[in-house]
């Protein structure tokens, strides 16, 4: 099994490429200290979706970091990627391990203690844990759970948490001192004007917290 204890997971979001390519953007991500990207497209063609999984999968391949593909465990199966991250409504957790190769990741986003311990009971490899504040990247959020959320299901689980919902910079530290693993952004680094450096600079709070965490 693949181990998934992510720091900076990084997801897509053409709409904040402000006209640069998706390669140069992910590459200064994974510069800046991002461990995960997941493709994350809702609007594209499955055509789209299997032409930008084959360049991340390249380049995640050729810097050393996982790939993720939301959703589409096809799209996931056809470009070889290290996992699915799945919705509540998508296929149940040994459903998606069933049609993906053996070791392959399996995560899943949870709104409340409830779903973290089904996911955890369910074999998911780790959880995304959220909203932790409202975002513009998802027009059908869950109720906001706040970083103060983060204690009570990391009371209850042992999986690795991504925080993730409408995070910028200055949350960071409250989230993994409240119990995260790291951290999922879409817009605080991909719609930053220097890529590199905003994810540099999360990832740099993210490891300073979990070393005083311990």
């Amino acid at each position: 099994m693949l181990a998934m204890d992510s720091r900076l997971y990084v997801v897509t979001g053409h709409q904040f490429l402000k006209g640069r390519s998706l390669e140069s953007v992910i590459r200064a991500a994974i510069h800046g200290g991002a461990d995960c990207i997941q493709l994350r497209e809702k609007e594209y063609t499955g055509r789209q979706l299997l032409e930008a999984g084959l360049l991340l999968r390249r380049i995640t391949k050729e810097m050393g970091a996982t790939l993720i593909v939301n959703d589409r465990i096809d799209v996931a199966r056809a470009v070889d990627a290290d996992g699915v991250h799945l919705g509540q409504s998508d296929l149940p957790i040994q459903v998606a391990r069933e049609m993906l190769a053996v070791g392959k990741i399996v995560g899943i986003s949870t709104h409340n203690v409830a779903e973290a311990v089904a996911a955890e009971r369910s074999g998911a490899d780790y959880i995304g844990f959220g909203p932790i504040k409202q975002t513009a990247t998802k027009q059908d959020t869950e109720p906001v759970v706040g970083a103060a959320g983060l204690q009570e299901v990391r009371r209850h689980v042992s999986l690795p948490i991504v925080a993730i919902g409408g995070i910028k910079a200055e949350d960071v530290a409250e989230i993994i001192r409240n119990g995260a693993n790291g951290v999922a952004v879409v817009s605080a680094v991909i719609g930053s004007d220097d890529v590199q450096a905003a994810a540099q600079n999360i990832r740099q709070i993210v490891d300073l917290e979990r070393g005083a965490r311990g």
